[in-house]
């Protein structure tokens, strides 16, 4: 349990980053589409190949799944109630060990 408690905690803060990871990614996303941002801005489009090189391996197989929306992309949220989902689990599993 001593070095099971520190894992469990380093995952969810690890969770945690890549929530904002994805969040940021949706939202520049956006601003590129509404033309808020350039993307041929040489900053702009670092940081958005960044994102993409981050989110796309976890929101690929989700896209999979989903049915076409018409150009609206829900993997995100998907992505998000998943990595929540994932948080809980962990949650529970510390609390079961530390009453274990």
């Amino acid at each position: 349990m001593i070095v099971i408690d520190p894992l469990i905690t380093i995952i969810q803060y690890a969770l945690q980053l890549y929530v904002w990871v994805v969040i940021a990614a949706a939202i520049l996303s956006w601003l590129v589409t509404f033309n808020v941002v350039n993307a041929r801005n040489q900053v702009v489009y670092q940081i958005a190949n960044a994102l993409y090189r981050l989110t796309e391996p976890a929101l690929r197989p989700i896209r999979r799944f989903l049915p076409n929306l018409g150009g609206i992309d829900i993997s995100p949220v998907i992505l998000l109630l998943i990595i929540y989902f994932l948080q809980m689990v962990l949650e529970r599993l510390r609390i079961a060990l530390f009453y274990s």
